[in-house]
């Protein structure tokens, strides 16, 4: 029976001594200790095999993450940058160590890497969806709020502008963003005190952005909205939910239509509520901008695995898996290729044109040899990197394996 009730989450000081674990590996850091193999140097692989259905690429995230759990342990570390795309079978970070030194550490590494690195790639995609146009994640609410920060963090640096999250913003540097609840709405129970209360209250650096769907038709209470707050209103936000919504692009279209036709042509609409990467392409063109939640908070997963590749160096894995260390090699026309660790490749077999190694290292006997960037510097090489694959529909990394 229980007679307190608690809030169920794990202390950095739980995660970092190694109780985020399952119990095979506490058992199995006792066998090994018992029978003198702990002290093996092993060189094991973090990597994808396969990607969600329809998903050509992925984007590594949750690094700096991986790296405290790391840190000061007798571990190098080489990983792709965080941000970076990469495809099936490619390793995207390695461990280089006694086993004793990480093993226990496993599901705690790729709980970070897996899930943030699934948020991010959910965060770019719907992010290409929407070029061009504003993109806030909405989401912490899908999500226990031990990790909101995290997957605030995740979707930032995959694309989004902004979090609704004050704490995770708050912890990534940037200021949280947000309109109004319905709450606010039903509290006062009119929207024109609600929407004029926002006005007045609220700082003025803050986008006057109307919610308008609570009581009334959607584009009934845009016009209301506008005619309430006038040159002040930036915005109005439709968070039509499901039940009600029929044709969404109609919908927009019609806030469109009596807001331009009533001389309000610079309010700006915005869209929410249980937006995917459909719905996204569907009304790019229509709307100013995205607020979305659940499909970023909770997407397909990124299914990373940890294995060991080589033992004591000799190289060694499961079936299924390829043994020995690896370097990914990627040209500029993303051409990547998996070659064993250090073998060198300066020109693309397959294009001639130079190539660069995407594994470098990040961490030497458990202190970082690297100046780890921040989420919005992260966020602005992703961007850059999904201006390179835009263009390409059906983009795809398909790695080939070159001894």
């Amino acid at each position: 029976m229980v007679t307190r009730p608690r809030i169920y989450l794990a202390e950095e000081e739980d995660i970092l001594a190694g109780k985020v674990t399952d119990v095979y590996f506490v058992r199995t850091a006792l066998i090994t200790e018992a029978t003198n193999v702990a002290s093996k140097r092993v060189a094991a692989d973090v990597h994808a095999y396969s990607l969600p259905s329809g998903y050509g690429w992925a984007l590594f995230a949750g690094l700096e993450e991986a790296l405290r759990i790391l840190q000061g342990r007798k571990v190098d570390v080489y990983a792709m940058e965080e941000g970076e795309l990469f495809g099936p079978m490619e390793p995207v970070m390695e461990i280089v160590g006694p086993y004793s030194e990480f093993g226990v550490y496993e599901p705690a590494i790729l709980g970070v890497l897996r899930h943030s690195s699934s948020v991010a790639t959910k965060a770019a995609r719907i992010r290409l969806a929407t070029w061009n146009k504003i993109l806030i994640f909405f989401g912490i609410r899908s999500v226990h709020p031990a990790v909101a920060p995290a997957v605030d963090r995740a979707s930032f640096i995959g694309g989004c502008d902004a979090v609704s999250g004050v704490l995770g913003a708050e912890m990534i540097g940037e200021r949280p963003v947000g309109t109004m609840p319905h709450a606010l709405i039903i509290l006062f129970g009119e929207q024109e005190k609600a929407w004029r209360s926002f006005d007045e209250v609220v700082p003025p650096e803050v986008p006057r952005i109307a919610l308008c769907d609570t009581f009334d038709d959607e584009r009934v209470e845009a016009l209301r909205a506008a005619r309430s707050l006038g040159e002040r209103l930036f915005g109005v936000r439709l968070d039509t939910p499901s039940s009600r919504r029929g044709n969404m692009r109609r919908i927009v279209q019609e806030v469109r239509w009596t807001l331009d036709i009533n001389g309000f042509k610079d309010v700006k609409i915005f869209v929410s509520g249980g937006i995917d990467e459909v719905e996204a392409r569907e009304l790019a063109d229509l709307v100013d901008g995205f607020g979305v939640g659940t499909s970023i908070a909770f997407p397909p997963s990124i299914d990373l695995a940890l294995d060991i590749v080589e033992v004591d160096g000799r190289p060694v894995a499961k079936r299924g898996k390829l043994p020995g260390r690896k370097q990914v090699y990627r040209c500029s026309k993303v051409h990547d290729l998996i070659v064993p660790f250090g073998k060198e490749l300066e020109r693309c077999p397959v294009c001639g044109e130079p190539t660069r190694p995407l594994l470098k290292k990040v961490m030497e006997s458990g202190e970082l040899t690297v100046d780890l960037p921040s989420a919005r510097e992260i966020r602005s090489k992703v961007l850059e990197r999904l201006e390179t694959i835009r263009s390409v529909p059906d983009f795809a990394i398909e790695p080939v394996l070159h001894t």
